[in-house]
């Protein structure tokens, strides 16, 4: 009868750890205090998050010389295309003479 009692209070301790785990790493998930985090799977998907997420994205351009993306707040822009700074704008236009 003790071995069945013990082995009980293992499976519960057991589960018990496994849903602490899993608990933390949904909280993990949401994100800290602001909730920016993916929305679980089993939440429906909390749009307000996403969107905040969608206010503080930046549109990324290509840089006409190299290819690299880069934010659109550092563009450089010259001949009416993008570059990604001073010194490829000057080479292109350079090249373009």
């Amino acid at each position: 009868m003790t071995r069945l009692l013990f082995w009980i209070a293992l499976v519960i301790l057991v589960v018990a750890a496994i849903r602490s785990k899993l608990r933390a790493a949904m909280t993990r998930a949401q994100g800290p205090a602001t909730g920016t985090g993916p929305a679980p799977a089993s939440a429906g998907g909390d749009t307000k998050a996403w969107s905040r997420v969608e206010d503080q994205s930046e549109t990324m351009l290509c840089c006409a010389h190299c290819g690299i993306y880069f934010p659109a707040s550092e563009a450089v822009r010259a001949d009416g295309r993008d570059y990604c700074g001073t010194a490829h704008a000057r080479e292109a236009h350079q090249q373009a003479r």
